[in-house]
């Protein structure tokens, strides 16, 4: 999805962190199910605006297993992000193992045409279970 020019510069810089929550209303530990939320906010650090296309998931829990979550925009929508603006959302995801992770990358847009990959960093999904 990237154009054939790899512009390596800061004019399109997309900065991603990710906070993860376990929902213990919503699991079912007896039966193998952990859900988790997760809030992103997704900075425009370049100077060029941007606008989010699609997201790529992969969600890997601990028994290796791999999900992988496509599609359009994030939420519903598809932000166009100015030099300085943000976005926050908040999803969520389903495991059958009481830890794992995710990590992905937003395909992106800039308002020059140039087409560009936003790096989801790798973050951990951890139920209490888990934690020492």
């Amino acid at each position: 999805m990237k154009n054939d020019t790899y512009k390596n510069d800061d004019s399109y810089k997309i900065s991603v962190k990710v906070t993860p929550n376990y929902i213990a209303e919503q699991s079912h530990p007896e039966q193998n199910h952990y859900v988790f939320s997760y809030t992103v906010t997704i900075m425009n650090d370049g100077s060029k605006p941007a606008r989010l296309l699609a997201r790529h998931w992969l969600i890997t829990d601990a028994i290796g297993e791999i999900q992988e979550v496509k599609g359009d925009g994030v939420v519903g929508e598809q932000p166009h992000l100015k030099p300085g603006e943000g976005f926050q959302y908040t999803s969520g995801t389903m495991m059958k193992t009481p830890n794992g992770s995710m990590a992905g990358s937003y395909q992106m847009i800039a308002d020059d045409g140039f087409h560009f990959d936003a790096d989801i960093p790798e973050f951990y999904l951890l139920s209490p279970s888990t934690l020492h």
